[in-house]
This record gives C-alpha cells, sequence and structure tokens, in this order.
C-alpha cells in the first residue's frame, strides 16, 4: 500500500517527475512543505477569514512558482 500523500504533495505534483531528476524532486517536496504548512494554517481553529483568504493565496503562488522553478531547472537550451 502507497503512503497517501500530503495536501502539498498533491498540490506539486510530487510523483509526476518523468525524468526522475533529484534536483525536479528536491524542489518539489520544498514547495509540497510550504504549501503544507499554509494548509495547516488556514484549516486550524481560530484562524481568521481574512487570514484564511490569504493562505489560499499563498498557496496558489506557491504551486506557481514551483511550476517556474521546475521549468528553470530543466530548461535545455
Amino acid at each position: 500500500m502507497e503512503e497517501q500523500l500530503t495536501f502539498g504533495e498533491k498540490a506539486v505534483g510530487l510523483t509526476f517527475n518523468p525524468s526522475a531528476d533529484d534536483a525536479v524532486a528536491t524542489c518539489k517536496r520544498t514547495f509540497a512543505t510550504a504549501i503544507d504548512q499554509m494548509n495547516d494554517f488556514r484549516n486550524a481553529p481560530g484562524t481568521t477569514p481574512e487570514a484564511k483568504r490569504l493562505a489560499s493565496i499563498a498557496i496558489t503562488e506557491a504551486q506557481g512558482a514551483q511550476m517556474w522553478a521546475v521549468k528553470a531547472l530543466t530548461w535545455r537550451d
């Protein structure tokens, strides 16, 4: 049975790395950790609606940054 992925791992597509590039895997894990932190924060008791909104924006922006980072790491001229 496979280990269940965290929200952040799913959000960055941790298991999608067709070239098995270690730099890509490390990058995705780093962003997954940040996304998990924001997801835990937004789901924590007492988090205000505005703070939840800001955490959601941070998650979206982190996903975009992760995609650009992977693109940079895999760029070939």
